[in-house]
């Protein structure tokens, strides 16, 4: 498995990767904030606008590889707030993992990936949401995240079904001061 964090300028070479595996996302019925029909083409668009936030700093975004030149197959993203009184926390968004690719632990390397990297950063709370009942709830589980509660009819599932989110926060170790 190779983890790499994207920067501005590799995002155009990666965007039709990202836009398959937004859209096999989607498809195979993950909450992630689009619901059908939603194809390639709005996909890459919806990746190409992360652009200015990824160059500005407020967004980072790691993709998951099995071989360096391989398919991306999964990716994470950490946004930061711009508000100088949330600088110690981060949202973790848009965990997804092809679904040909599910079952290998990639999911659990990617968040291991950007909590580490978010505790390099001085950030000391993570947090997200998720829809309950979601696999993704049982990972959150097990990497030692605190469930906060539901709220409910938060969010249109891709059937377009209301459905309620879990709210989930990670207190996060900051590196030693040098």
């Amino acid at each position: 498995m190779r983890v790499t964090r994207l920067d501005e300028r590799e995002l155009p070479a990666v965007l039709d990767e990202l836009a398959e595996l937004l859209t096999d996302t989607v498809d195979g019925g993950a909450s992630v904030g689009f619901v059908p029909p939603f194809d390639r083409a709005r996909a890459a668009a919806w990746w190409r606008e992360r652009a200015a936030e990824i160059a500005a700093g407020r967004l980072a975004v790691w993709v998951v590889r099995r071989a360096p030149a391989g398919p991306v197959l999964g990716t994470v993203s950490l946004a930061f707030p711009d508000k100088p009184n949330s600088r110690h926390r981060a949202e973790l968004v848009k965990l997804m993992v092809h679904r040909t690719a599910r079952g290998q632990g990639l999911a659990r390397g990617l968040l291991t990936v950007a909590e580490s990297a978010a505790a390099a950063a001085g950030i000391t709370l993570l947090h997200l949401d998720t829809e309950t009942g979601s696999p993704a709830e049982r990972l959150y589980g097990s990497a030692g995240w605190t469930r906060l509660g539901a709220i409910p009819d938060y969010a249109a599932n891709p059937a377009g079904e209301l459905r309620p989110t879990t709210i989930y926060y990670k207190r996060l170790d900051a590196p030693a001061a040098v």
